[in-house]
């Protein structure tokens, strides 16, 4: 039941990122304040969608549910539990859930510290990333599903990668990610967004 939850959360997760990569953008074109206005609240919702299903799988992991096709592949019963959280993002589809609760964590902090911005171009912003959380949250849905059911379940899982299963690998790809997501998240979106807009607000980058 709770990966099916956590399914769910990814769907409506992807829905809210259509309305917030499309409807923003295009109010800040024809200067719709209400349309406008939609990016902070399905900036918020999205991140919280996607913290519900990073914390599901995440519960799937520590009540070793092997009737999950990820967790069954990248864990086993005799994992301490910090290492089996960890193998959250010890392959491609945890990986990916990461990055985009990341991107989406990352979208909820410009919601909260971009009040200096013009209304416009905090729209155009947080449209772009909804843009960008939209194709990572179709390709995990469509591709790479970490809920994926394994019917039979398995009786105990394969084990975490041998390499990860070090302390330092715990904490890495989280610290890793913020960086990473975060440059082209925050850096990087200033300038396609301004792109045929005129000039620069003061204090966007």
């Amino acid at each position: 039941m709770i990966p099916e939850i956590g399914h769910f959360a990814l769907i409506l997760a992807l829905c809210v990122a259509v309305v917030q990569g499309i409807l923003p953008i295009y109010g800040a074109a024809v200067g719709n304040p209400g349309l406008m206005a939609i990016a902070k609240p399905a900036a918020r919702g999205q991140f919280l969608l996607v913290l519900i299903a990073f914390c599901c799988l995440g519960y799937a992991f520590a009540e070793k549910d092997f009737s999950v096709l990820y967790v069954a592949a990248t864990s086993n019963s005799q994992l301490p539990l910090h290492y089996r959280l960890a193998a959250i993002w010890g392959a491609h589809e945890g990986s990916l859930l990461l990055w985009t609760f990341i991107l989406t964590l990352w979208m909820f902090a410009v919601t909260l510290f971009s009040a200096h911005l013009p209304e416009a171009t905090r729209s155009r912003i947080l449209g772009v990333m909804g843009l960008v959380s939209m194709g990572f949250l179709l390709f995990m849905l469509t591709v790479s599903n970490p809920f994926e059911r394994l019917i039979p379940a398995a009786p105990d899982g394969r084990d975490l990668n041998p390499l990860l299963q070090d302390p330092g690998m715990v904490i890495h790809p989280p610290m890793l990610y913020m960086g990473y997501v975060g440059w082209e998240a925050i850096s990087m979106r200033p300038g396609p967004v301004g792109l045929g807009h005129g000039p620069r607000s003061p204090g966007v980058f």
